[in-house]
């Protein structure tokens, strides 16, 4: 009978924070994103080229590396990484595509299922600093109304992937908890399922990972050798995993530079956002910055500020101190320490303020692959927010650490607004399973049938680079006009070689259909064969049809004007 009462009270607590998690994700982006046929509040932005991605995953065979993803980008393609579909969600439905209905989206899964983990490991987290129940339930809604974390579903950044904080938290909590049951087996999943997410978050957790590894071998936890056991074998794990969902497909790639430029700044903790994006306080003003700190963006709120104060009140007060964690994780303060400097990049802000200098090579072009190093600073802004919370715990009496921490919350919360509203409301748009388009002629439908690629010339990146996209993915083409985070250096030249040939001797593919802008158009009526294919301007885009004037049935009820 105790037995079975512990286990009930067991179940009640854990129910708790999960239902935080819940609560809080129906409070920030409300419950339409959890219909998986609901697109449209995917429709603009990077969100398009993640469900664009997946739709084409989906429907596209299956590969080797498993991620690879050749339909989406043909020639210029490489995997559902870089597209930042979520492999991991993208590997667990692909095989139960035929199941699934159509459309189907699952961002919306993930992000119920980031706020519940995010709960659930800030509530472990607290669990290490208290055994009150009520203030580890409050301390929890602190980590799921983080602001950087919901900033991520603003609609000018969309970074869904990024939305998974709770990686870090699980990671602390894992170096920071004293025992060591299933510890190896822990990690590995975790560094093995955030692999399959995020590179940026694999190097957050892989840092993290290494500095556990190196205190416990500091502290002979364990052996030299079964640390260096552990190393190799976890990171073979990884190195596995990033490999098959493509990470390894772009050796050198477009894109890949730019450290110095989306940095932290030395006020982001208590700087309140950018305007041109909306402020996340209604009180603490917009700081001068540079607007590329965006990715930096890692304000606290106002209601953790407040108790950052009475925590350094009690500190200066000689109630409590970080000296015992600090001695007991030295490792890990380091890792943090470190993870701070490097999102601080070699171009720091101090406000409107930069103080610039060069760095060694290697460094630099370490730097280059993680360009967004503001974000690099998440692990440390959740240690201190920890910190903060253990500090005014420890520092006063339970009952007014309760008051302070419902008081604290509740002007979060309410301040705090000022930023997750306008998410909410974006987020919020009246479903749909269908994205609007200007491709309305009866000739698109007839082409879908003809064709297997739909190609964009130029090669660069089309400002209609999603109608195009949409219109493939829903009709079972091959598309370049994609958008992707980063593509083959080499494969984009010979991308641009290809479609300069094109034009220019006319030896245009049988099984694509080109859109070309204005220039291109003039090129293509000079070396097409005008026998036997169309050029002409159809809903706004130049069409140029491959032999299509060979088709007796082409033609019949497709409405056609002549190209500008």
């Amino acid at each position: 009978m105790a037995f079975t009462s512990l286990a009930l009270n067991r179940s009640a607590l854990a129910a708790l924070p999960l239902g935080v998690g819940v609560l809080a994700c129906l409070l920030i982006t409300g419950p339409w994103v959890l219909d998986p046929r609901n697109l449209a509040w995917l429709e603009h932005g990077d969100p398009a080229t993640h469900y664009l991605g997946w739709l084409f995953f989906r429907n596209g065979p299956w590969t080797f590396p498993l991620g690879m993803n050749p339909s989406y980008g043909l020639e210029l393609s490489s995997s559902i990484v870089y597209s930042d579909s979520n492999p991991l969600l993208a590997l667990l439905f692909k095989p139960f595509s035929a199941l699934l209905p159509v459309p189907f989206q699952y961002f919306g899964i993930w992000l119920l299922v980031c706020f519940i983990l995010q709960a659930w490991f800030a509530w472990k987290l607290l669990g290490l600093v208290t055994d009150s129940v009520p203030l580890r339930l409050i301390g929890t809604c602190f980590f799921v109304l983080s602001p950087p974390m919901i900033w991520r579903l603003h609609e000018k950044i969309g970074h869904l992937n990024l939305v998974g904080h709770f990686f870090v938290l699980a990671s602390l909590y894992l170096t920071l908890r004293p025992e060591t049951k299933a510890r190896k087996l822990s990690w590995g999943f975790l560094l093995c399922s955030v692999a399959a997410v995020h590179a940026y978050l694999l190097a957050m957790v892989a840092l993290l990972w290494i500095s556990d590894l190196a205190q416990r071998a500091y502290r002979q936890q364990q052996t030299k050798k079964a640390s260096v056991t552990e190393f190799i074998a976890l990171s073979a794990l990884t190195g596995l995993v990033c490999w098959q969902v493509g990470a390894f497909s772009i050796v050198r790639g477009i894109g890949a530079s730019g450290y110095g430029l989306y940095t932290l700044n030395l006020l982001s903790i208590i700087d309140a956002g950018k305007a041109e994006y909306g402020l996340w306080s209604y009180l603490l003003p917009d700081l001068p910055g540079d607007s590329q700190h965006h990715e930096g963006f890692n304000f606290f709120g106002l209601g953790t500020i407040l108790l950052m104060g009475f925590a350094v009140i009690a500190m200066i007060g000689r109630r409590t101190s970080l000296a015992s964690p600090i001695r007991q994780h030295p490792v890990l303060l380091f890792a943090l320490v470190g993870l701070t400097l490097f999102a601080f990049s070699n171009r720091i802000g101090i406000g409107s303020m930069t103080i610039e200098f060069g760095l060694p090579h290697p460094i630099s072009r370490l730097g280059d692959i993680f360009r967004s190093s503001g974000r690099l600073f998440w692990p440390a802004y959740y240690a201190i927010l920890l910190a903060t919370l253990a500090l005014v715990i420890h520092g006063y009496k339970r009952q007014t650490t309760t008051l302070l921490f419902a008081l604290a919350l509740l002007v979060q919360l309410v301040d705090t607004s000022a930023g997750w509203l306008r998410i909410r409301e974006k987020l919020m748009v009246h479903p749909s399973s269908i994205w609007d388009s200007p491709l309305r002629n009866p000739f698109w439908a007839k082409a879908a049938k003809r064709y297997m690629k739909v190609r964009w010339i130029p090669i660069e990146r089309s400002p209609s680079w999603q109608v195009l996209a949409s219109y493939a993915g829903n009709h079972g083409l091959g598309t370049d006009a994609v958008y992707l985070a980063r593509v083959s250096v080499q494969a984009y030249k010979n991308a641009q070689l290809r479609a300069a040939d094109t034009l220019l001797h006319g030896n245009y593919e049988s099984d694509s259909l080109y859109i070309l802008d204005d220039k291109a158009a003039l090129n293509a009526a000079r070396s097409m064969n005008k026998t036997t294919d169309m050029l002409v301007r159809i809903d706004g885009f130049n069409v140029l049809a491959p032999g299509w004037l060979k088709c007796a049935d082409c033609a019949n009820g497709v409405v056609k004007t002549k190209t500008e």
